[in-house]
């Protein structure tokens, strides 16, 4: 992918070329990320490669990507490859500091954590650093998309440069015949849509032939609003390459459901 041009959907904004000479300096680079900081705090610990504890107790979820994740008492699973290396990495960038706040969206999840936008005492931002160094990945809502088109672009340079989590063949992009194994998993898909289908106002976008087996992206009537703000009919993207990204789940064959626009990437 080194030299192309990645383009979120069309009326959203064009990204930068995707480069395979590294990124700028993760602790020194310019934020782009501007959100009115409306508190600072200090960091009392850092608990993983996405979420922190401050000195007053409460947590923040640093929205906007995951890292990889610790099993942190869930049977389900191990820890994630990297886990232990995302950690350290926002430790060196948050641990004892006082950081600013920026929310762009959402405030407050269902967990009780703020969500919100990190920056360093130099104005730094730390989401920027996190993806651009290559430990973690991006990862935004319906209901907080803030400065999701600067932290893709800085996750496609990561990646081209195989970065941190992306030297790992397990965070590696996957194809659509290759998703059975990672049901209730957190994935990039890459694929072509051979067609789309309106039923009852919900859109399915097939990547195979056969919709009870094979992988399929579907957008809920009441979120298709998202992709009408922006210009855009997600009918249009048959016949198109994206790049998809959201969690697997198994509904005939395995399915992601789309929320919002910026789950999506057209591709050349």
């Amino acid at each position: 992918m080194g030299g192309s041009m990645l383009a979120l959907i069309a009326g959203i904004v064009a990204l930068s070329a995707v480069a395979t000479s590294p990124a700028p300096p993760v602790a020194t680079g310019a934020s782009i990320c501007k959100l009115e900081i409306v508190e600072h705090a200090k960091v009392a610990e850092v608990i993983d490669g996405d979420t922190v504890r401050l000195e007053d107790g409460r947590e923040v979820r640093l929205v906007g990507m995951q890292a990889p994740k610790f099993v942190l008492g869930r049977k389900t699973f191990g820890d994630r490859p990297l886990a232990s290396d995302s950690k350290s990495a926002l430790e060196k960038l948050v641990q004892g500091q006082t950081v600013g706040l920026g929310y762009g969206g959402l405030e407050i999840d269902r967990n009780g954590r703020a969500l919100a936008q990190l920056y360093d005492g130099t104005g730094a931002w730390i989401q920027g650093a996190m993806i651009s160094s290559g430990m973690a990945r991006v990862y935004t809502w319906s209901d907080n998309r803030s400065c999701a088109a600067e932290l893709l672009a800085r996750e496609g340079q990561a990646r081209s440069a195989q970065r941190g989590i992306w030297a790992s063949p397990y965070y590696r992009i996957r194809k659509p015949t290759e998703l059975e194994s990672a049901i209730d998993t957190f994935q990039l898909v890459e694929g072509r849509v051979l067609s789309a289908a309106d039923v009852r106002g919900r859109l399915f976008l097939n990547f195979g032939l056969d919709y009870r087996t094979d992988f399929t992206v579907t957008i809920a009537p009441q979120d298709m609003k998202f992709f009408r703000s922006v210009g855009l009919d997600p009918h249009t993207l048959e016949s198109k390459t994206i790049r998809v990204r959201g969690w697997i789940s198994l509904q005939n064959g395995p399915e992601i459901e789309v929320t919002h626009p910026e789950q999506i990437e057209i591709l050349p």
